[in-house]
């Protein structure tokens, strides 16, 4: 590599490392790499088994044992880049500032950096109460294992920070909208599509009309989106398609709208009554709303940034959810977008900013001995 920045070189070991969120190898190997981060400092490492065929999750107490609510981080280190990208697609490497490889903006560069700013609280004794740092192995897909872990952290925590990857030029995030996702199933009959045409009911002509009207449930205004982005279904050509699915992406801005939603789409009715419906799921995270209290936070950590040198701005609420959805809903302060700058998340071009890893390293230091 060009670039000899110690930082770059240390966190492309982690980058290296490709951990798909299904591969629980991977995973679990990333895991490996935090706890033998933190051997010989005071830092207690707890491991949680992983289940439902997914990696574990590791958990790190550090700071006083004062009684006191803590001051937790959370990070993920699965990614959504199928092993073998960074052999073909996506090479671990540096150009200029940029350190490009699977997984080095959402979201190990953020982990890692706040690990190290973890670490140099609790080597240095500094923090006002206890901390936690929660490393999860399923936020891409929903963490479905995970999230009761989450909220019980969240319950014991006075503040959460969650390192998902800051916005465009540094900005964090205070506010996300909620996300639902929902499977839709259709039975149909299946007939031979020459001459029995008639005797047949069209699963996909069914999936059709739902996924207009599924579509049309949009309303900018209210911040809800609906969309449908995965689908299948049929037998044959010349078969009348007995069977069809689809999934249904739904982001909300409210609490009430998350329900209005769920509603409509777990109702959904077929226009032909001879073709069933069956819809499962519903609201995965609930909207993470900027309330007084993370607002209180957001100044607290401006005037942390103020003394490392930049100034700290939050973005609109986005419409991606992260683990910070459930810590939020559930009262506790929440900042989220405090891992590294960069873009490209989710894609064959996604890269991090060195120079940001010192800046947001000394941020989630000073938060930690600030909160």
């Amino acid at each position: 590599m060009s670039n000899t920045d110690p930082a770059a070189s240390a966190l492309s070991v982690w980058i290296a490392l490709e951990s798909p969120t299904h591969h629980a190898p991977g995973v679990n190997g990333m895991m490996d790499l935090v706890a033998k981060e933190v051997e010989g400092l005071p830092i207690a490492v707890e491991r949680l088994p992983g289940r439902d065929g997914l990696g574990d999750s590791v958990i790190l107490r550090a700071g006083l044992d004062n009684g006191e609510k803590a001051v937790s981080v959370m990070s993920h280190l699965d990614t959504v880049h199928p092993v073998g990208t960074s052999a073909k697609d996506l090479p671990v490497r540096i150009e200029g500032d940029r350190l490009y490889g699977p997984g080095v903006y959402d979201m190990k560069g953020g982990a890692w950096l706040a690990l190290q700013a973890f670490k140099d609280v609790a080597k240095a004794g500094s923090a006002k109460r206890p901390m936690i740092f929660l490393f999860t192995p399923d936020e891409e897909i929903g963490s479905p294992t995970t999230r009761s872990v989450i909220e019980e952290i969240g319950r014991q925590s006075a503040a959460v920070l969650v390192t998902e990857p800051a916005r465009e030029g540094g900005r964090i995030v205070t506010a996300r909208k909620g996300v639902g996702r929902f499977d839709v199933r259709l039975e149909g009959r299946p007939a031979h599509s020459g001459s029995r045409h008639a005797d047949g009911r069209s699963a996909i002509r069914e999936a059709a009309h739902q996924i207009l009207a599924i579509e049309g449930m949009t309303d900018y205004a209210r911040g809800i989106t609906t969309s449908v982005a995965l689908i299948g279904g049929g037998t044959a050509a010349n078969v009348i398609p007995q069977h069809a699915w689809f999934s249904v992406d739904v982001r909300v801005t409210t609490l009430a709208d998350g329900q209005m939603m769920e509603n409509r789409i777990l109702g959904l009715a077929p226009r032909d009554p001879d073709v069933k419906i069956t819809v499962t799921g519903g609201m995965n995270r609930p909207p993470y709303e900027k309330s007084s209290t993370v607002a209180e936070l957001f100044e607290t950590a401006r005037g942390v940034a103020a003394k490392v040198g930049f100034d700290l701005q939050d973005c609109p609420m986005t419409g991606g959810g992260s683990d910070g959805n459930f810590t939020a809903a559930l009262g506790v302060p929440t900042l989220d977008g405090l891992g590294i700058d960069g873009n490209g998340a989710h894609t064959l071009e996604e890269y991090a900013l060195i120079s940001s890893i010192a800046p947001r390293r000394a941020l989630i230091k000073g938060l930690l001995e600030t909160v």
